[in-house]
């Protein structure tokens, strides 16, 4: 725990932001708390449970990435050998950092660890349960971590840290930067965090789907070609959420209302998704879901592809 400092992002989380904090109590050496404008009084709330809180400056956009790299240099001159990184709407999970820091410990090739992290209400509704389905990932060598993980100081700072013009995918794009320094990234079969997503209307899944669809195009603008990076994600989500409507639009135009026929590539889609994952109702639920994400990944491909036409940086797509 000496060498063990935590950073915590977060804007106006407001009690999630307190069990966050006390959640890391007796885990990590020091807490910074990284603020992106919070008008909740979070600061306040930080600092009296004895966190160093870092205020961003608001004449920036603020993204993530830029919210971690300034903990990270908070850390300095003195910093640890190892940082916990989580969001202020997550709690950890009592014995991860020991676990994880043991792993780290004894495999000098693993450069962040991570472990499984839950939605702690998915009962409140299907898109909370969504996010869990999300992250329950495969254990053992990964390509890519999520916003919670134990990371080796100096490997995130030997290749720059995060990119702070990402406004999301900013760890699969650090991750894919360390394993091709050689590094490994690791999930362990360990609880590592809580997280209250809190999504409980339509509106907030739409602009997460849509801010995922930008995460996945500016990805794979960036390292597709050299890496492989989100082509494949990229290429299946245009052609499902832009394709197929202008091929059907086509067709209408070209053969009147026969074209529509095309549309039912949609309930096949479902019913193909659905049979894969068993056929229950959660499997129903999430292949519905699935193939709407890619309307809403469309649109926010669309929008970085029109930010790097027009040379202009994306804002923070927010969904809370």
């Amino acid at each position: 725990m000496s060498d063990i400092a935590a950073i915590v992002i977060g804007r106006n989380e407001g009690a999630r932001l307190i069990a966050c904090l006390t959640s890391l109590d007796g885990q990590v050496a020091r807490v910074v708390y990284v603020d992106s404008g919070s008008t909740d009084g979070s600061p306040e709330a930080a600092k009296k449970l004895g966190a160093d809180v870092v205020p961003l400056d608001m004449a920036t956009p603020f993204t993530a990435a830029r919210a971690r790299n300034a903990g990270l240099d908070a850390l300095e001159p003195a910093p640890p050998a190892f940082v916990q990184f989580i969001d202020g709407d997550c709690t950890l999970a009592p014995g991860w950092v020991d676990i994880a820091e043991d792993f780290l410990a004894a495999n000098r090739d693993v450069a962040i660890a991570c472990g499984r992290r839950r939605e702690i209400h998915p009962e409140h509704s299907v898109y909370n349960r969504l996010c869990d389905d999300e992250w329950d990932t495969p254990v053992g060598e990964a390509l890519a971590c999520g916003g919670d993980a134990l990371a080796r100081w100096e490997a995130v700072r030997a290749v720059g840290g995060f990119d702070p013009t990402l406004i999301a995918g900013e760890e699969p794009d650090l991750c894919l930067r360390l394993r091709a320094e050689g590094w490994k990234i690791w999930r362990l079969d360990a609880e590592m965090t809580g997280h209250d997503a809190a999504i409980l209307r339509f509106r907030q899944w739409w602009k997460r789907a849509r801010r995922a669809g930008h995460a996945f195009a500016e990805g794979a603008a960036r390292h597709g070609r050299s890496h492989g990076h989100w082509r494949r994600e990229t290429r299946r989500m245009l052609f499902w959420g832009l394709g197929v409507p202008l091929a059907t639009l086509a067709a209408v135009v070209l053969f009147g209302g026969w074209g529509l026929l095309l549309l039912l590539a949609y309930p096949l889609q479902v019913t193909r998704l659905a049979r894969r994952r068993g056929g229950d109702r959660f499997a129903w639920q999430w292949a519905l879901f699935m193939t709407l994400h890619k309307f809403a990944g469309s649109m926010g491909a669309l929008r970085y592809y029109w930010s790097r036409l027009t040379a202009h940086q994306s804002r923070l797509i927010e969904y809370k």
